[in-house]
């Protein structure tokens, strides 16, 4: 299991171990050219093949993707079937390429909501990936960062309710979605605004954060490599100074 950046160090890296990204701006990329929301959904597909290549390339190893959070339910009921729909089919077609490429998919979130076919459909393709150790991608859907947090502390408790009042990070930490991977280095929001939406409150503690205008659908190889260029111009102190990075730091 992976610790957290409040508790160790992390190894700091020229290029990220851990990419995650809250791929906005389908609807938009679509009503620009008077195509429906839905349009913009299935090129969104596409750009996320494209990345998943690039961060191969790249060497980065976890790919983290937000595809539905818990509040997109509120959207209209029509284009949420839609979602469900490129899911499923996206699923059907994808999962193949994925084990050839020896990329492992994982899913994150609240499946309970989504119905049975989708559900099957998740547990086969995890299962079908789950030898690949090229790149990890995990999809998160039907996921929030409080649910993710509630649900872990709601294992706890069920597990260790004698240690109520003495839990610590290293309880928590394994019954959050994604103990096995690494918190993300680099998080991403493409689209224009500057916010995380519910996304990976516990893990994004010490994460550097880009955001671009790119709509996701055209966000491409070389926009992730412009994130990276930025990432790779951060000073990661992780509570210390500049002067410790640098070995210049004296007692006094």
């Amino acid at each position: 299991m992976f610790t957290s950046a409040t508790r160790e160090l992390p190894e700091v890296r020229p290029v990220p171990r851990h990419v995650a990204i809250i791929m906005d701006g389908n609807g938009r990329w679509a009503k620009k050219r008077f195509l429906p929301r839905v349009a913009g959904h299935v090129k969104g597909v596409e750009t996320v093949r494209e990345v998943v290549r690039a961060c191969i390339e790249q060497g980065i190893e976890y790919l983290t993707l937000f595809a539905f959070s818990s509040e997109n339910w509120r959207r209209p009921a029509e284009e949420v079937s839609r979602l469900m729909q490129l899911f499923v089919s996206a699923l059907e077609n994808e999962v193949k390429k994925l084990k050839r490429n020896g990329v492992r998919l994982k899913v994150i979130g609240d499946l309970t909501r989504f119905s049975p076919e989708l559900q099957t459909l998740i547990r086969a393709a995890e299962a079908a990936t789950a030898d690949n150790t090229r790149l990890v991608l995990t999809i998160a859907a039907n996921y929030g960062g409080r649910w993710d947090i509630v649900h872990a502390m709601n294992q706890l408790a069920a597990q260790k309710p004698e240690a109520a009042g003495q839990w610590t990070e290293a309880d928590l930490e394994p019954r959050l979605a994604m103990s096995y991977a690494p918190e993300p280095d680099l998080f991403i929001r493409t689209g224009g605004e500057e916010r995380i939406s519910n996304f990976l409150l516990w893990q994004l503690a010490y994460s550097e954060f880009y955001f671009t205008e790119t709509l996701w659908p055209a966000f491409d190889a070389d926009a992730l490599k412009e994130a990276i260029a930025s990432y790779q111009r951060r000073e990661r102190r992780f509570g210390r100074t500049s002067e410790q990075l640098d070995g210049k730091e004296t007692s006094q």
